[in-house]
C-alpha cells in the first residue's frame, strides 16, 4: 500500500507558501507606499475639485481641457510617434546585432558586443552634450562637410529627430541584451536540423527563430516603449520647444506655470498609455509562468 504522497507535497507546499509570505510583505508595502499611493493620490487630485464651501465634487474638467487643447493634444501626438519610431528602429537595429552575437564566435563578436553595450554606461545628459557637440549647427559633422567641400545638412537637433536618435542609442544595450537573451533560449539542435535539410537562413529565422522569439520581443519593447514614453533629459535638451514630448511637458507646467493640476493630469494620462504596454508585459510573464 503506497503512501499519499501527494497529498503531503500539496500540505508542505501551502506551509511554505505562508513561510514565504512575511519575506515579500516589506517589498509590497514599499510598493504599495511609494507606487500605488502617489498615483492613487494623483487620480483623486484630478478627479476631485474644491468648492467655495471646502467640500469636493467629482470633475473631470482637468481632462476635458487635456483633450481639448491642442498644443496638450500636440505634445501628446509628439509622444507617441516618437516612441514607435523609436520602438520600430530598435528592433530593426537591435535584432540583427542580437542574431550576429547569438550565433558569430570570435574575437570580433566581442568587439560588436562591447560597442552595442557601450551606450549603458553613458549618463543620458553626456551623450546629450556629445551629439549636440557632432550633429548640432557647428557641430563635428558640419565641420567635416565644410572640410570635404560639400554642403551643410539640416541639423536633427531641436527638431523631433535629435530624441529619436538619442532615445535609440540609449535603450539599444537593454534591447540587444534582452533580445539576445531570447535567442539563447531556442535550442541550437532544432535550428541545426533545419540547416541539415537543407533550410536556408532566411527560412530558418522565419520558421524556427521568429515563432519562438514573440515573448522576448514583446518583453523588450514592452520596456523599451515605457522607458521612452517617460524620458525627460533627451527630449528635454535635444527636442524642440513646441511641440514637446510629455516629460518636459510636465516639468515645465509645474515649475515654469505653477499649475500642479495639468501637471498631475497630464501624468495620470502618460501612465494611462504605459499602463496599456505593462499589462501586455505583465501578461506575458503570467503566461511563462502558467506555462512552467
Amino acid at each position: 500500500m503506497t503512501r499519499p504522497l501527494p497529498a503531503r507535497r500539496s500540505v508542505s507546499a501551502s506551509r511554505a507558501g505562508w513561510v514565504g509570505l512575511p519575506l515579500v510583505a516589506l517589498p509590497v508595502l514599499l510598493l504599495a507606499w511609494l507606487i500605488i499611493y502617489p498615483i492613487l493620490s494623483a487620480v483623486t487630485s484630478t478627479l476631485l475639485v474644491a468648492r467655495p464651501d471646502g467640500s469636493s465634487t467629482l470633475s473631470l474638467a482637468s481632462y476635458h481641457f487635456f483633450f481639448s487643447d491642442p498644443y496638450s493634444r500636440a505634445n501628446l501626438w509628439i509622444t507617441l510617434w516618437t516612441t514607435c519610431v523609436c520602438g520600430m528602429l530598435l528592433l530593426v537595429t537591435g535584432l540583427p546585432i542580437a542574431l550576429y552575437l547569438r550565433f558569430a564566435r570570435g574575437r570580433l563578436s566581442a568587439y560588436v558586443q562591447g560597442l552595442a553595450i557601450f551606450p549603458m554606461f553613458v549618463p543620458s545628459i553626456i551623450l546629450s552634450y556629445a551629439l549636440i557637440r557632432t550633429i548640432g549647427p557647428n557641430g563635428a559633422v558640419d565641420v567635416l562637410l565644410n572640410a570635404a567641400g560639400l554642403p551643410k545638412l539640416p541639423s536633427p537637433y531641436l527638431t523631433p529627430w535629435g530624441p529619436v536618435i538619442g532615445l535609440v542609442w540609449d535603450n539599444l544595450p537593454l534591447t540587444v541584451l534582452m533580445l539576445t537573451a531570447g535567442l539563447g533560449s531556442i535550442p541550437k539542435s532544432s535550428i541545426e536540423a533545419a540547416r541539415d535539410v537543407g533550410a536556408s537562413p532566411l527560412r530558418v529565422f522565419r520558421s524556427i527563430i521568429l515563432p519562438r522569439m514573440g515573448n522576448s520581443l514583446l518583453v523588450t519593447m514592452s520596456f523599451a516603449i515605457l522607458g521612452i514614453f517617460s524620458s525627460f533629459t533627451l527630449p528635454y535638451l535635444l527636442g524642440p520647444a513646441s511641440p514637446e514630448m510629455m516629460g518636459p511637458f510636465m516639468q515645465r507646467t509645474f515649475s515654469d506655470m505653477n499649475d500642479p493640476v495639468n501637471a498631475l493630469t497630464q501624468a495620470v494620462v502618460t501612465f494611462g498609455f504605459c499602463l496599456v504596454f505593462g499589462i501586455f508585459y505583465v501578461r506575458s510573464i503570467a503566461r511563462n509562468r502558467g506555462g512552467s
